[in-house]
This record gives structure tokens, C-alpha cells and sequence, in this order.
């Protein structure tokens, strides 16, 4: 009896480990085998981790079964025991079972099978993965910055402005730079790369014309460079990196258009960009130069210095500092004058004469501005630009549709201001009895 009991023991031990046998189509994966059959594979793969022991892993097989010959040529069915290997399992964040991936384009970044568990709606899932694979082939993107030339000439995106980075140049070009460097980590055979390629290489041009070189955009091939990829836990493509000196490297987890790389370059450049230039408006080119430039700029007009002296202006001028600070990514341009040095500017932004400090924010490809009506202190004019950056406000035309003449003035010594020297009127010629005489 013991030995009936120990035989039947052991054959369940043996029928609860093997839920796929050699004559499935389902492929047993291992640790040994899966970087070889899964990874490095063109096919597109779907992946069931199991434990032997579990219900519905049991009641999942035959489905799996018959989806596998169903997609047989087609699609790569898989299953790992991940009771067994469960170091395979933990590299992919398996947590409870059955867990099903999908390894598509990018083997690196498998996606979460959620649908039902029949083998009509894997095989469906199956096909719609497929199709998004082939889809991807179909644009006909050539794979990795390495293969510069190739692309180019195959009709590829220009990736001249993206530089390609490897083991023994990074340290010396990224390290330390006093620059900021978008780097891309990827793998020549992934689809999602292959994706990203044009955007990252059209993102590049613009960023460098941008920023003036400030934030440049770089790839690596982390198959090729892999003292690289290893140092900075490379373990899906595309990894975006962001590198600035003396902080440790961030993910980019932004979007993968141009439009959304651009973005974040910018707001990178302008996080790390002095706050713009405060310029006094001596000249017209001062005044145009500024305003042709920028999308607003921000003028104030400040009162006489021998109203306020030196101390008095500063003071002034540090809000207007600040608020230029504070609103740098903004890109804006900022402008001051004293009063009645540009008294034909203030009456085309309607400030004319009076209510000094005045501020306007101009638009000069519009030629409107807005008038600051709160007062002139950093709550003022914060809440003033707040209102413009999301574009309330209520503005005008500039007066006579164009900027007046400017008056070129000497600039602000930074003193205090002095009254004008009289000439000393000589009296002693003038008889003032005969004056006197002669009124009268």
C-alpha cells in the first residue's frame, strides 16, 4: 500500500511540473534559452509565466495549447515556469500567475497581456500585436544612429545634429560639460527606436539652433557600448537620459514627438539659462532689436532720478530683475526707461506723462500691448504677467501702429541725479531805478 500510495505521489509530482510537453507547440523557455529565442528573435512573442502548482495556469494550458497551433508560423507562443525560474520571473515583474507578455518590436519593453483567456481572444491579441509590428517594418525606418550614412541615403531623417556618443568618448564629451545632454540608449534591432529615430534627429537641428548648442541631443548604441549601458542601468529601449553638471542623471519620461523633446529641451535651457538682460533704452536699435526678438517685451518707464535718486531706481529695477527671473522661460524681453526720455513711446502706450512707474507689455509683431494696472511691486506685476501668460488681459494698438521715434540718451550712470546748473546772471549793468521809472 505505502508503495501504490508513493508511486501515485509521485506521478501527480511529475503531471503538476509538466503542463507543456515537448510534442506542444507552446515553447518551454528557460533561463538559458530566452535571451536566444525570445530577445534576439525577429518574431513577435506571446509569453505565459506559470507556476505547475496553480489553478488557473491549469485550467489556462489547453487554451494556450491550441492557440500556439493556431498562430503556429505565425506568432512565437511561449510559457516559462516561474516557480521554477523565478529569477526569469522577477525580470519582468511577475507577481502572480498566470502572467502573460507580449514581446513585440521592442523585446526590452514587454507589454501586459489583459485580455480574456481563451484561445479565440489570445489568438486575436495576438494578431492585433502582430499587426502594429508590421506596421512598424512598413515605415521602413532604418534601425540605429550608428548606421548614419545608410539612412541617409536610403532617404532617412538628416541626424547630423545628434551626436553619437560611445564607451570611450562619453566621459569627456558629457561628464562635467557645462552644457546639457539628452542622450538616448538604444538597440539597432528595436522597433520603437526605429520609431523615435526621425523625431530624436529633427528634435536635434531645432534644440541646437534653439539653445545655441546649450542642450545638445546624443544617442548610444547600447548593444555596442555596453560599459555605458551598464553603468546606467540600461535595461529597455529607448532610454532617454537627461545629464547636467554636478546632479545625477534623470529619466526622460516625456513624449517621443519632436514637439515634446523640443519642449523639454527648452525648458531645460531656460532652467539653466541667466535670467534675460534688464536694458535701459538708449537707442532704437536697443527698443527693436529686443522686441523683434521676443514674443513680448516688457517695458517700464521709470520715474526721473531726481525724484527717486539712485537707491530709490534700484529698488525698481531689482523687482523687474526678479520678475525676469521668474519668468525666463518665458523667453521675454525686458526693457526700462526714465520718464520723459521716450515721452513719444509712453504716448503710444498710453502712458504719457504721468503715473510713473508705469509698465506695458508690448507685442511687436501685433503691435498691441497690455497697460500693468496693479502697482509696481512683484505681487503687482506677477499677478500683471500671470494674466498675460495664459492670455487674458485686455490690450490696445499700439498707438499710431508702430513704435514712434526713440531718442538716443546717454545711459544711467547708476548716481544719484543732479539739478541743472544755472548760469550766473550778472546784475551789476542793469539800473534797476530806471527799470522801475519806466514801468511806472
Amino acid at each position: 500500500l505505502l508503495f501504490v500510495l508513493g508511486t501515485v505521489s509521485c506521478t501527480l509530482f511529475l503531471a503538476v511540473n509538466s503542463l507543456y510537453s515537448a510534442s506542444d507547440d507552446v515553447i518551454e523557455l528557460t533561463p538559458t534559452n530566452f535571451n536566444k529565442e525570445v530577445i534576439q528573435s525577429e518574431s513577435l512573442w506571446l509569453v505565459e509565466f506559470y507556476a505547475p502548482w496553480c489553478g488557473h495556469c491549469q485550467r489556462l494550458t489547453p487554451e494556450w495549447k491550441k492557440a500556439a497551433t493556431a498562430l503556429k508560423g505565425v506568432v512565437k507562443v511561449g510559457a516559462v515556469d516561474a516557480d521554477k525560474h523565478q529569477s526569469l520571473g522577477g525580470q519582468y515583474g511577475v507577481r502572480g500567475f498566470p502572467t502573460i507578455k507580449i514581446f513585440g518590436a521592442n523585446k526590452n519593453k514587454a507589454e501586459d497581456y489583459q485580455g480574456g483567456r481563451t484561445s479565440d481572444a489570445i489568438v486575436d491579441a495576438a494578431l492585433s500585436a502582430l499587426r502594429s509590428l508590421v506596421k512598424d517594418r512598413l515605415s521602413g525606418r532604418s534601425g540605429g544612429y550608428s548606421s548614419g550614412k545608410q539612412s541617409r541615403e536610403s532617404g532617412g531623417g538628416d541626424k547630423k545634429d545628434v551626436i553619437e556618443l560611445t564607451d570611450d568618448s562619453f566621459d569627456k564629451n558629457v561628464i562635467n560639460s557645462e552644457d546639457v545632454w539628452m542622450v538616448e540608449f538604444y538597440a539597432p534591432w528595436c522597433g520603437h527606436c526605429k520609431n523615435l529615430e526621425p523625431e530624436w534627429a529633427a528634435a536635434a537641428t531645432e534644440v541646437k539652433e534653439q539653445t545655441k548648442g546649450k542642450v545638445k541631443l546624443a544617442a548610444v548604441d547600447a548593444t555596442v557600448n555596453q560599459m555605458l549601458a551598464g553603468r546606467y542601468g540600461i535595461r529597455g529601449f529607448p532610454t532617454i537620459k537627461i545629464f547636467q553638471k554636478g546632479e545625477e542623471p534623470v529619466d526622460y519620461d516625456g513624449g517621443r514627438t519632436r514637439s515634446d523633446i523640443i519642449a523639454r529641451a527648452l525648458d531645460l535651457f531656460s532652467d539653466n539659462a541667466p535670467p534675460p538682460e534688464l536694458l535701459e533704452i538708449i537707442s532704437e536699435d536697443v527698443l527693436k532689436t529686443t522686441c523683434d526678438a521676443h514674443q513680448l517685451c516688457i517695458i517700464s518707464v521709470l520715474p526721473h532720478i531726481l525724484d527717486t535718486g539712485a537707491s530709490g531706481r534700484n529698488s525698481y529695477l531689482d523687482v523687474m530683475l526678479k520678475m525676469a527671473e521668474k519668468y525666463k522661460k518665458k523667453m521675454w524681453g525686458w526693457l526700462w526707461t526714465e520718464a520723459g526720455a521716450q515721452s513719444d513711446l509712453e504716448s503710444s502706450l498710453g502712458i504719457g506723462g504721468f503715473g510713473y512707474p508705469a509698465m506695458a507689455a508690448v507685442n511687436a509683431r501685433k503691435m498691441k500691448f497690455a497697460l500693468l494696472k496693479g502697482s509696481f511691486s512683484e505681487q503687482g506685476i506677477n499677478e500683471f504677467l500671470r494674466e498675460l501668460s495664459v492670455g487674458r488681459g485686455s490690450t490696445a494698438p499700439v498707438g499710431g501702429g508702430a513704435f514712434p521715434k526713440i531718442h538716443s540718451v546717454e545711459p544711467w550712470d547708476g548716481k544719484d541725479g543732479e539739478l541743472p546748473v544755472e548760469d550766473d546772471i550778472d546784475l551789476s549793468d542793469v539800473d534797476l531805478d530806471d527799470w522801475d521809472k519806466d514801468e511806472l
